[in-house]
């Protein structure tokens, strides 16, 4: 979450390296893909009857490794206790739970060897909470042939907590940071000073305008909602007794599909900047994703659903308003979705916890989508 490294190891190397671990253990070929200080993508390929290259199905299977903080948990965050079904601990529903899932599918097919049997990569990319950084790093071998991937895969299954449904669509983001500058005196005489607080305050108040006479004149889409921006987070002054000479707030734009993240950005800091009245900077977004449409991933979305449904009837395909490392997949031509055990309810909890009956449910419809997949 953009925070400093609190261990040696850093960030997300130490399950970066358990999950190389646990790939060789199950007999797939194995690449750690380096993307940051002490973050790296964990890569498995187990090969299929077809080579991808002779026209056998490349299927791609996407976690992300990281996580949220754990300021404010009600449990102990590490503990992974066991009670009344559910596994508690930061991390057991976003998502650690659908990593699991994925990694038991591909394990049974590992040892199964079903015919038809495709080429699987089972990815565990970093740096999903705060940067899409991971996967857009992954994305980057998809033009490679010599890399582990081998080639564009033909499907994506991005792990989430989905409750088990299927998720064929949903928001994109931008966020970005916006400075005001002033000058510094004594509050004693602050008419000697200029206060970038009460700039701020101006360009806060034109943002809220922005949603209302912009983005909410867009209407809803039918089923995503409206587009949205939020301010975040403000921090500004160092002192009580000081006019402050500088603020900076966080913005979050929420994108439906068919916007573009840069477009969207620039509109808004444009209109910003003209009705506030204030020569504020805007800085280039720290984070952006396209949304996930679901033009290309409806073939995809109904054969997993089958399998899903093989034990869970009432699943269906569905919308949601967060974003996933999926929309990155889906513009690099990769048709995905999003699927996986727990409920988006759970995630970043002071309590959160895991279903472990879902677990195994996903595990189960993971494994009955792969074993057919050659035949699609």
């Amino acid at each position: 979450m953009g925070r400093a490294h609190v261990v040696p190891e850093g960030a997300e190397a130490r399950l970066a390296e358990h999950l190389l671990k646990t790939f060789e253990a199950m007999g797939l070929r194995a690449a750690r893909q380096d993307v940051g200080r002490g973050r790296a993508n964990a890569i498995g390929r187990l090969d299929g009857d077809v080579p991808p290259e002779h026209g056998g199905t490349l299927v791609l299977l996407e976690a992300h490794i990281d996580t949220v903080p754990v300021d404010g948990m009600t449990i102990d965050p590490f503990a992974a206790e066991v009670r009344d079904g559910r596994l508690y601990g930061r991390g057991a529903c976003d998502v650690k739970g659908g990593l699991t899932a994925m990694l038991g599918a591909t394990e049974r097919l590992a040892s199964s060897r079903p015919e038809g049997c495709p080429t699987v990569v089972l990815a565990g990319c970093v740096n999903e909470e705060y940067g899409f950084t991971g996967a857009r790093a992954l994305c980057d071998l998809f033009g490679e042939s010599t890399s582990i991937v081998g080639g564009r895969p033909d499907l994506a299954i991005v792990a989430e907590p989905t409750g088990l449904d299927v998720v064929v669509a949903h928001k994109g983001l931008v966020r970005w940071r916006c400075r005001t500058r002033g000058l510094s005196v004594h509050s004693s005489a602050p008419e000697t000073g200029h206060n970038a607080i009460y700039d701020m305050a101006r360009v806060v108040t034109a943002f809220q305008r922005y949603q209302a006479e912009v983005l909410d004149a867009v209407g809803p889409s039918p089923d995503l909602g409206g587009p949205t921006v939020s301010v975040g987070t403000v921090a500004g002054g160092a002192g009580v007794n000081l006019v402050p000479d500088r603020c900076v707030i966080e913005i979050d734009r929420r994108l439906l599909p068919g916007e573009d993240p840069e477009a969207a950005w620039r509109d808004a800091r444009d209109w910003v900047d003209a009705a506030s009245g204030v020569p504020a900077i805007h800085e280039r977004p720290f984070l952006a994703a396209s949304p996930l449409g679901r033009a290309t991933n409806a073939s995809i979305a109904d054969q997993l659903l089958r399998a899903v449904r093989e034990r869970r009837p009432a699943a269906a395909a569905r919308v949601v308003p967060y974003a996933t490392d999926a929309a990155l997949f889906s513009a690099a031509g990769v048709p995905s979705v999003v699927f996986g055990p727990g409920s988006i309810e759970q995630a970043h909890t002071a309590d959160e916890w895991l279903p472990l009956a879902e677990l195994d449910q996903a595990r189960d419809a993971l494994a009955r989508f792969l074993a057919p997949a050659a035949t699609r």
